[in-house]
């Protein structure tokens, strides 16, 4: 028997989802660009399809499923982990004649998930009629590697260029014979395109005799992943580049740290999933993080791993580019703002002034024994990430390695958020600092004594300063320039 292939437009169709599990998100997940209505029915849920149904993408019904539940379906889906339930699902839905898929049942299948390789309206579906799933997933695997990765644009361009040609050229051989040519070459948006000007090349003369040419919008590319820094929690710190992505994306896996405001620009119809581990509570793994970027790109969406502050600097980025790398999966690294810049901002202070630091050093004391703090070079300033409750014993480290105990410390909690928080010390009074809200960052060096704005003028005597720690803060000797 042959399958009939066919591309439906499920946009505002309602698909019935019976499981609430790994195998049900995989479908929910192949869903997620349809715009259809998703309704989950499952006596229990993994977390990601809670959060999805809290966050309106789909509705859940935490029951068991009754025989009635498809007559309001268009399309019934099958993806428990119950082979009994899975056929009445189907027998259920075949009185009703409604379609209707069962995970990993072949026979009990009317139509199947294809594995799919997509590059922006382009999309190529293999399926090997239940056969051998593997097999489809190795030809995607080979047809996407084989294809362009700038196809998605490029056709997107096309298509406009088609409407164009279609509304300024009459039928006929003629025209028909331009759009095989047009659909021959490469082609963009710009106006001075070399394709575009075989269709109307006195536009293209127009055009390059002055006209300006429109600035391209950056957006997610299909089949992709973005390694975006969320910076400090300020959606106004986000890049150009970040917003646009974080609009145009299909899904945002984001760490616990982003906040709402940030989340907010995402597109309404995206997948947007924490996947973050907060203070030692792992609530998806690592590696659980890698398996959902790889196959949400293999299934053609574009997917955003939004991270806090820069994506470099203690992400675990390094090993996010190693298994992107490995699966051969696209990717790019969209840089942001670390929150250390933020603190220096919320601080009033250069990191670098010349007349106390001649460079910066970033490190964590997040999961690091006291032997492993780092050590305190006269002309930097340090700025430790996640100091956490190591306080104390960075504190003693230090001070047992001869560190000057009127060292001046900060402590900035949330920096560039309104709820930001700032506590100056000393290296001899830092065991007394209050313990501060996530994400938090500690700052020390000489260059803390002076604010930025006096760089350039004899430095004063410091006046007192305001804090909720006690201890004398020292100005460093001045040496020539």
């Amino acid at each position: 028997m042959d399958l009939f292939p066919i591309f439906l437009k499920l946009q505002g169709r309602r698909v019935l989802i019976i499981g609430g599990g790994n195998v049900g998100l995989e479908k929910i997940t192949s869903l997620s660009t349809s715009g259809a209505h998703l309704r989950v029915i499952a006596p229990r849920a993994i977390e990601a399809v809670q959060q999805l149904a809290l966050q309106g993408k789909l509705t859940w019904e935490p029951r068991a499923f009754n025989d009635n539940d498809v007559t309001t379906a268009d399309l019934v889906i099958a993806a428990t982990d119950d082979p009994a339930v899975n056929t009445r699902v189907f027998q259920a839905a075949h009185r009703h004649h409604i379609l209707c898929n069962s995970a990993d049942d072949p026979p009990n299948c009317d139509f199947y998930f294809p594995s799919i390789v997509r590059r922006g309206p382009l999309q190529i579906a293999i399926s090997t009629a239940g056969e051998s799933p593997a097999m489809a997933q190795q030809l995607r695997r080979e047809i996407d590697a084989a294809l362009p990765t700038d196809l998605g644009p490029s056709l997107t361009a096309l298509g406009h260029l088609r409407r164009d040609v279609i509304a300024a050229y009459p039928p006929g051989e003629d025209r028909k014979k331009l759009l095989h040519t047009l659909a021959s070459r490469p082609v963009c948006e710009s106006p001075v395109c070399p394709t575009r000007a075989i269709a109307f090349p006195s536009s293209a003369a127009a055009s390059s005799k002055g006209t300006s040419t429109p600035v391209s919008r950056t957006t997610a590319e299909k089949g992709r992943v973005y390694l975006v820094g969320a910076g400090p929690g300020d959606p106004e710190l986000l890049t150009l580049r970040a917003a646009r992505l974080l609009e145009s994306a299909d899904a945002v896996l984001h760490d616990d740290l982003v906040p709402s405001s940030v989340l907010a620009l995402a597109s309404p119809t995206a997948l947007v999933i924490s996947v973050g581990k907060r203070c030692g509570v792992k609530r998806i793994t690592q590696a659980q993080i890698h398996t959902l970027m790889i196959e949400m790109a293999r299934k053609g969406l574009s997917v955003v791993r939004l991270k806090s502050g820069d994506p470099l600097v203690f992400g675990r980025a390094a090993e996010e580019i190693d298994a992107l790398n490995h699966a051969c999966v696209p990717f790019d690294v969209v840089p942001g703002v670390t929150s250390a810049f933020a603190a220096a901002a919320a601080l009033r202070v250069s990191l670098t002034d010349r007349r106390a630091s001649s460079g910066v050093a970033f490190s964590t004391a997040h999961h690091s024994s006291p032997a492993l703090f780092p050590a305190l070079q006269p002309d930097t300033t340090q700025v430790i990430y996640m100091p956490g409750r190591s306080l104390k014993a960075l504190a003693e480290q230090w001070l047992n390695h001869s560190a000057d105990p009127n060292l001046p410390i900060a402590i900035v909690s949330r920096a560039a958020q309104p709820d930001q928080h700032v506590q100056h010390t000393t290296l001899a009074a830092l065991h007394l600092a209050d313990a501060t809200a996530s994400p938090s960052l500690l700052l020390a060096g000489w260059a803390l004594a002076q604010p930025a704005a006096q760089a350039l003028s004899p430095v004063p005597e410091l006046p007192a300063v305001e804090s909720t720690v006690s201890g004398p803060v020292a100005r460093p000797d001045e040496s020539p320039a």
